[in-house]
């Protein structure tokens, strides 16, 4: 018997959020606990970090005025996007890709600037301080599912427009777009898969043993 197993109740409600965690889109507009929001900035700080240099900042966006122009950021890189599908492009465009407008919380997850003092861990692999800052958004998507709520992350933007918007510093980066709310539902798929634009792979195309 291992003592710092969770009860199965507790176990099953971990591997629930996991595999019920999904990229939302759509989203209702009624607003959040703001204990709730905190609840879930936390989990997402409590994220491990390589050298505990926990490169992670979050931007709360409440402007209206702003929130429009973060979307006039995503719509003209949806547009740019479309371009380089091709053929996918009228198919692609057809695509929900974001809620910016929609959902009751926006937030920017953004690089801290003076990254290069953290050498522990990332002397070799510098990319770790994106890597760390993924954790930390993974963390807030599983507890934004365990407490009901939907959340989406955005990637379609251009960096060095939106960091203006934002009067970020030279050093940092904004990573996603975060898109936070309460929703009529989950997808029973994720909604790529929904939407037949690429099918999840099973888990067994994914592991090796000692080589490639």
């Amino acid at each position: 018997m291992n003592k710092h197993r969770f009860s199965s109740a507790e176990l099953d409600g971990v591997y629930k959020a996991i595999s019920q965690r999904r990229d939302i889109r759509h989203f209702l507009p009624d607003p959040i606990d703001p204990e709730i929001l905190m609840r879930l900035l936390q989990a997402a700080h409590q994220a491990g970090s390589v050298g505990l240099m926990q490169p992670w900042r979050f931007i709360r966006i409440t402007k209206l005025e702003l929130r429009t122009k973060i979307y006039n950021l995503v719509e003209i890189e949806r547009q740019e996007t479309a371009i380089v599908l091709n053929e996918r492009k009228d198919e692609f465009m057809k695509l929900k890709v974001e809620g910016v407008l929609d959902c009751a919380e926006l937030l920017v997850v953004a690089l801290t600037d003076k990254r290069e003092q953290h050498i522990f861990g990332r002397r070799t692999l510098p990319e770790m301080d994106v890597a760390s800052t993924a954790c930390a958004i993974q963390n807030m998507w599983l507890a934004a599912r365990a407490e009901g709520l939907g959340l989406g992350w955005v990637s379609l933007f251009d960096p060095d427009k939106l960091m203006p918007l934002l009067n970020m510093p030279i050093g940092s980066k904004p990573l996603a777009i975060l898109c936070l709310g309460h929703v009529t539902e989950f997808y029973p798929k994720p909604m790529l898969e929904l939407e037949k634009w690429a099918i999840a792979k099973p888990i067994g195309e994914f592991i090796s043993e000692n080589i490639w």
